[in-house]
């Protein structure tokens, strides 16, 4: 939540990246980021730069996610082709779900999906049902075991889709069927299917659902309320963490030219300062743009 308002406490991109973009340093999440398919090469380095370190190689791997759109771009061969000829024990995962925003697979290429491409590279594939968890999981388990072994990389294709919109900005009722998503929702749910074999088990009813759902509910909103009130990055945090060792010259001219403006400016929104302090959220919000 931190992350999405870009707070003080966002300690992965320090208010610099787009909601649910967050890293982690602890967990060894490297940063999301927006462009397709970069992430691909990238895992590849990972992956070999981890089979070097004694203190790691037999315990630890690089696992990459991606989409079947991003797989249409030129970065996932030329990362398949690192982690295939200068071996790896990378994990790639690929999640078709029928579309890359508006596009749907049969028009992003001609072909049996993404696990036909593997073997291509000479690389471990699997294609899983991704709207089953347990075997997910499996996959997943069996995948990593042979990233260890044999310190290569492994292909996964997780055949899903995706019911929800593409994002906020994205009304997918306009290239697809409302009757088409509704009868995958009810038909072939991920979430469904894994809350009946639960129930099946004994170990779920629909007491311990409403409780969860109400529980996480409220978790999420004081979460809310809580980064919505902490104070937003410096701004200063724009010029740092993208370059090593002396600040060069030009990240030096650009701050000395925001400090100028935000002189310059200064005294001319003063006034208004104190005008939008009256508006407790709204006005908060304004000042800091």
């Amino acid at each position: 939540m931190a992350q999405c308002f870009g707070n003080e406490n966002d300690t992965s991109g320090k208010g610099r990246q787009m909601p649910v973009h967050f890293g982690s340093t602890e967990h060894h999440f490297h940063t999301i980021s927006s462009p397709l398919a970069t992430q691909i090469p990238q895992a590849a380095g990972v992956g070999y730069a981890l089979r070097r370190s004694p203190d790691r190689a037999a315990r630890s791997i690089a696992a990459c996610y991606f989409g079947e759109g991003a797989a249409s771009e030129g970065d996932f061969h030329a990362g398949f082709l690192l982690a295939s000829t200068i071996p790896s024990p990378t994990l790639y995962i690929a999640r078709n779900n029928g579309f890359a925003i508006s596009t749907p697979s049969t028009e992003q290429f001609y072909g049996d999906g993404i696990a036909s491409r593997g073997p291509g590279y000479g690389i471990d594939t699997v294609r899983v049902d991704g709207n089953d968890i347990l075997a997910v999981l499996g996959a997943v388990r069996e995948a990593r075991r042979r990233c260890l072994e044999q310190g290569r990389a492994v292909l996964i294709e997780a055949m899903s889709y995706r019911v929800g919109h593409h994002s906020t900005s994205d009304d997918s009722f306009a290239y697809r069927a409302r009757s088409e998503v509704e009868d995958r929702k009810r038909i072939d749910n991920p979430i469904t299917r894994f809350r009946l074999f639960m129930e099946s088990q004994g170990w779920w009813n629909a007491d311990a659902e409403e409780e969860l759902k109400t529980r996480l509910r409220a978790d999420v909103m004081t979460a809310f309320k809580k980064a919505e009130n902490l104070k937003r990055c410096e701004l200063g945090e724009l010029f740092t963490d993208v370059y090593g060792g002396e600040e060069p010259w030009n990240i030096k001219e650009q701050r000395e030219e925001l400090t100028g403006l935000l002189r310059k400016y200064g005294e001319v929104w003063e006034p208004w300062r104190k005008e939008l302090a009256k508006f407790k959220n709204n006005g908060q919000d304004l000042l800091k743009r």
